[in-house]
């Protein structure tokens, strides 16, 4: 443990669950201050608790990433609370599947608003405070869907992620001057508590194979790579993405995988 976040302020958007989860607790275990952002009160503090009960130190905001409003007050209490914000890890989102032919507007509108337009509002809260500082790191989770490869039942999702990652290199170049960094993780496929749940023992079983790893990711794994992101030693890193797959997209064929 390096403590590469002591004395940091930390915002985690989607931050109590899955990756989120394991984001939360990757930079608290790393001296960060760490305000977790979520929609539910009952899983915000399950996650604080247990980042206290390591010894670490955590706050939650119960809001919408995709309602300006909430974002603007998610901001503002991070300030109210801690007197900065250094890092914002924007980590919500979500992947409800639907086929392309059952999909309705509102299914399109509804993944879109939280993974698209909740990017821009939750970076656009927390630019301001940021400028006044001089400083500050902006990790956003994308995703190897929309990027690398395609999913069928997904493209609302991949289409939001791809958007994503044309938002992270024109905010780059735009916030560089104010010693702002804005890069990305681009998780593939990563054991959360609602992976098989949503997607079923024979989808993950099928992904393993796929993986030339042989298994799928952890939250933490993320975590670790947002952290470097958000560190000093990445700070000559801007406007990037961090594919983190266990070498999923890497083969032609699923024949080339031992």
């Amino acid at each position: 443990m390096t403590k590469r976040m002591e004395d940091k302020v930390v915002i985690v958007t989607g931050g109590a669950k899955g990756i989120g989860r394991g984001i939360s607790n990757v930079f608290a275990k790393e001296g960060g201050k760490v305000l977790v952002v979520v929609r539910s009160e009952d899983t915000a503090k399950k996650v604080v608790e247990e980042i206290e009960s390591k010894g670490g130190e955590a706050s939650y905001f119960i809001g919408d990433v995709s309602n300006e409003e909430d974002m603007n007050k998610m901001a503002q209490t991070c300030i109210d609370r801690y007197g900065k914000i250094d890092v914002l890890c924007h980590n919500a989102g979500i992947f409800p599947e639907k086929r392309l032919e059952d999909m309705t507007v509102e299914d399109w509108d509804l993944v879109n608003n939280i993974n698209l337009k909740g990017t821009f509002l939750t970076v656009k809260a927390c630019l301001p405070y940021m400028k006044e500082e001089n400083y500050g790191k902006m990790v956003i989770t994308s995703s190897i869907t929309g990027n690398k490869v395609g999913n069928p039942g997904l493209t609302h999702y991949a289409a939001s992620k791809g958007g994503v990652n044309g938002f992270i290199k024109s905010a780059a170049i735009e916030l560089a001057k104010y010693n702002i960094t804005v890069n990305g993780v681009e998780p593939g496929n990563i054991m959360t508590e609602g992976m098989e749940a949503q997607l079923g023992a024979e989808y993950i079983k099928a992904q393993e194979a796929s993986i030339p790893m042989g298994k799928l990711g952890e939250p933490e794994d993320i975590a670790y790579a947002a952290l470097f992101l958000a560190s000093d030693e990445a700070k000559y890193i801007t406007g990037q993405t961090i594919t983190v797959d266990g070498g999923q997209i890497l083969p032609e064929s699923k024949f080339d995988i031992n």
